[in-house]
């Protein structure tokens, strides 16, 4: 190993300083021939996930010797980059939030990576094809999908035995399951059924009931149909059946302690749940809506090189070697638990064989991305969110619920074309 992460990260401030110093003045650090040039990434992860990272680049810097990765936490990565593109200090690769592609992309602060991609011949068909198209722009190509996630059902095995109740496939069991584990205490829920409290999970119950969140050619919303209200009402009959109140377990995870039988959750989750004393508790796919249509949607991040990198070409080989060699996403996986986005990669035994990731693996085959239009975050952050939250609240009707969001939404998505 030519240097030592983990003990990089005792001496963190000054050599980070150094590092970044160096990037911003246009000094790759290999001009010299003295060794590998650096190569800073930036991403926001923090806490023990700056461990993983920096074990993978590890990995990476005992592959080769041209080039030397070093990650530098950032708060707010997103808006930082902006600053730092204006003040001519970029770093030359950025663990990316894949979502943020069409909204950054327009802005200069990604380079396009097309050349990088047709001079070495790289065969996007390996990535999951959704993930690959968050990172493409007007037909430009902006990074390489690292690493994806969906919801799928999480049960704990031990209530649904004691209850006689066999994990669902379909909204009907769904429901069936989630009254037979709410457990009550007088007028108070004890145990709930389901958990009910995300909102945003709209998406993919609307994907399960046949519905889409916007027109065919992304100019409207479209959740505000028959397909959206058939959603609301399911929520709505399950809120009546009291499988879940509003609030509970906020205090802590529910789930974990054995005070929620059932919530929709990703492979983030794992290896929290892994740690729980005596908790047992298996994966599914997301439940079939009513005509058997199934819907999952896929998140998660990728590698971008900012407009004005210094070392564009060391990040590319970084980005390169990370997500095209499967063997090194399915290290990644057994570094930090995340699916890697290659699909040779994701269907490694490592994943396929496991009972908590198998059934997260079988959704990815059909798991669609949130769209990939300027505006839609806000759609949904700003008018559908929102609207949710007031009907689950019981302040506003599903119906009305759907056309105040579907109004705000329209709006929002003229105000960005």
């Amino acid at each position: 190993m030519k240097k030592n992460l983990r003990a990089l990260a005792v001496v963190a401030t000054a050599t980070l300083a150094v590092t970044v110093a160096g990037c911003a003045s246009g000094d790759t650090g290999g001009g010299s021939g003295d060794g590998p040039e650096p190569v800073v990434m930036w991403g926001s992860w923090s806490g023990d996930q700056v461990d993983q990272l920096e074990e993978q680049a590890a990995r990476f810097n005992e592959s080769q010797d041209e080039y030397e990765v070093s990650y530098v936490p950032q708060e707010l990565v997103e808006e930082k980059l902006l600053t730092s593109l204006a003040g001519g200090q970029v770093p030359d690769v950025v663990l990316w939030d894949r979502y943020q592609t069409s909204l950054y992309a327009p802005k200069g602060a990604l380079a396009p990576i097309d050349e990088f991609v047709k001079e070495d011949a790289v065969d996007t068909s390996i990535f999951y094809e959704p993930a690959l198209g968050e990172m493409e722009v007007d037909g430009e190509l902006y990074g390489l999908p690292l690493l994806v996630d969906n919801r799928s059902l999480l049960f704990n095995k031990t209530l649904l035995d004691e209850a006689g109740v066999t994990p669902p496939t379909n909204w009907d069991e769904l429901k069936t399951a989630a009254e037979a584990l709410t457990v009550k205490d007088g007028n108070k829920l004890a145990q709930a059924g389901l958990d009910l409290s995300d909102p945003g999970l709209f998406n993919m119950y609307l994907a399960q009931a046949g519905g889409q969140l916007l027109n065919d050619d992304e100019t409207k919303t479209a959740f505000n149909s028959p397909e959206g209200l058939e959603v609301l009402e399911f929520w709505q009959s399950l809120l009546d059946a009291d499988v879940y109140e509003q609030g509970f377990g906020d205090t802590g995870d529910s789930f974990a302690e054995s005070k929620t039988a059932m919530k929709l959750d990703g492979p983030w989750a794992l290896s929290t749940l892994d740690q729980v004393d005596g908790l047992e508790y298996g994966v599914v796919q997301p439940p079939a809506g009513p005509n058997g249509d199934k819907g999952a949607y896929m998140g998660g991040f990728g590698l971008v090189i900012p407009e004005g990198a210094k070392n564009a070409e060391g990040a590319w080989e970084f980005m390169k070697w990370w997500t095209t060699e499967a063997e090194n996403g399915v290290a990644f996986g057994e570094i930090a638990g995340w699916i890697p986005a290659n699909i040779e990669a994701a269907n490694d035994p490592y994943f396929t064989e496991d009972e908590h990731y198998a059934a997260f693996i079988e959704a990815m085959n059909y798991a669609q991305t949130r769209p990939n239009v300027q505006g839609f975050s806000d759609v949904e952050g700003k008018a559908l969110v929102p609207a949710l939250e007031r009907f689950l609240s019981g302040e506003i009707s599903a119906e009305q619920a759907l056309k105040e969001a579907q109004e705000q939404g329209d709006q929002i998505l003229a105000q960005n074309r």
